[in-house]
């Protein structure tokens, strides 16, 4: 199958959870517990897969190689204001990350800190603007079962915070490795009402380092386009 995703201001390169919807949607049509499906999007052709688990579908796929550097100075003096974190609550090892167009991984030392986040939008897409950043993406300190919170800022792309972000996940799941954490499971949503969990593995092959991305999805409606 081909993908391809947008939104109010334009093409994306990837889309992580559109990618796990659509498995789930086409899983739903073609009946059956399990599903396969090569897919084609952002210039590349990869492997997805999904398994019905009562009314949810179980999705996952490979992402791509995960592209992870120190963030510069001017990065971190123009972002991180705007983004409203503190000295006191910034953790260390922020990085710049990407599976397409790059943004930054902001660690914070507590969950609380996290939710009180209160972002300058208009400042945030000036900088990420300027800076050619797809957006941020802020994360509580992994668990010692690697549970993490986290929230996804994008208004450059008319995203001021998104419900669930996979690809974020993936350059997640990839710097983390590093530490020796390699499964993952991602709590989104809680501050717009709409809960979700997104998992991710990394795991070290002939290749490099392998990211699987997963997340569960329920088909609620279809709409038939004339």
């Amino acid at each position: 199958m081909s993908l391809r995703f947008f939104t109010a201001e334009g093409e994306l390169p990837a889309c992580g959870h559109g990618t796990v919807a659509a498995l789930a949607f086409l899983a739903e049509r073609a009946g059956g517990r399990e599903y396969r499906a090569t897919i084609h999007a952002a210039g590349r052709v990869f492997p997805g897969w999904s398994v019905r688990e009562n009314t949810q579908v179980n999705a996952a796929f490979d992402p791509g190689p995960v592209d992870l550097r120190r963030p510069t100075a001017t990065e971190c003096d123009l972002v991180l204001p705007a983004l409203g974190v503190t000295p006191g609550t910034l953790a260390p090892g922020i990085r710049a990350a990407s599976v397409g167009r790059t943004r930054l991984l902001v660690p914070l030392t507590t969950r609380s800190a996290l939710t009180n986040l209160s972002p300058d939008f208009e400042r945030l897409r000036a900088a990420c603007d300027r800076l050619g950043l797809l957006g941020c993406y802020a994360y509580s300190v992994p668990t010692s079962t690697g549970r993490v919170a986290a929230r996804m800022f994008a208004p450059s792309i008319g995203v001021a915070e998104d419900i669930a972000n996979a690809n974020s996940t993936a350059c997640l799941a990839a710097h983390l490795a590093g530490q020796g954490i390699s499964d993952i499971a991602v709590d989104m949503g809680d501050s717009l009402g709409s809960p979700s969990t997104i998992t991710a593995t990394a795991e070290h092959d002939a290749s490099g380092l392998l990211v699987h991305l997963g997340g569960a999805a329920e088909v609620t409606r279809s709409i038939r386009m004339p």
